[in-house]
């Protein structure tokens, strides 16, 4: 292990898979939104979006302030640049089909899918800020601060939007807005209790 606690070289590949997730993002909720029928999800969509962008600012900085070259290819930052744009389009295809309901199940799943990556990145930064040493760890932290419940919410809720948005599309009574949304989640555990609640609040 080196004498910082942690891989110097992994971290950096981390951070430019991070940095391309959030870019990626920013695209994914754009198709999404042009997707979205509800209307409570539509403008839950577009708050995420302002998000992402911001969280792409804050990856800059940590870009900056580490003196890494935000431009930077590596084979790992590639796979998910093309994981990005295969479910942009995705929901395009989904879109075209002229099933809007459909379209709008398919969207929320991509996101899910680009949530757990993009939400795994930042649990990954903020163990390294946490567990490593060294003044960069200092620089991790305040940026895992500034986005981790802006992470933990996208996740959660659009989890919980999908869900009961299948819910509803399977011809059962469905909560929308999700329990997740109405409950306030930010966490696992409370993203598992407004699961369960979910008959309660129907």
């Amino acid at each position: 292990m080196a004498r910082n606690g942690y891989d110097g070289e992994q971290l950096k590949e981390l951070l430019y898979q991070a940095l391309e997730t959030e870019l990626g993002g920013e695209k994914i909720y754009k198709t999404a939104i042009s997707c979205a029928v509800n209307d409570d999800l539509k403008k839950e969509w577009k708050e995420y979006l302002d998000e992402t962008k911001t969280h792409q600012d804050v990856l800059l900085n940590v870009f900056a302030e580490l003196e890494l070259d935000p431009a930077t290819q590596t084979p790992g930052r590639k796979v998910v640049a093309h994981i990005g744009d295969a479910l942009v389009k995705a929901m395009e295809m989904a879109k075209a089909s002229g099933d809007a309901k459909a379209a709008e199940l398919v969207a929320g799943e991509c996101v899910v899918l680009a949530e757990t990556k993009d939400h795994m990145n930042w649990q990954l930064i903020g163990l390294v800020a946490e567990k490593g040493k060294g003044p960069e760890t200092k620089v991790l932290k305040k940026a895992h601060e500034a986005v981790e419940q802006d992470e933990d919410h996208h996740l959660y809720h659009t989890t919980g939007w999908t869900r009961e948005l299948w819910i509803d599309a399977l011809g059962l009574p469905a909560v929308l807005p999700p329990p997740e949304e109405v409950k306030k989640v930010e966490t696992a555990i409370g993203a598992s209790r407004a699961e369960h609640a979910r008959d309660k609040m129907m």
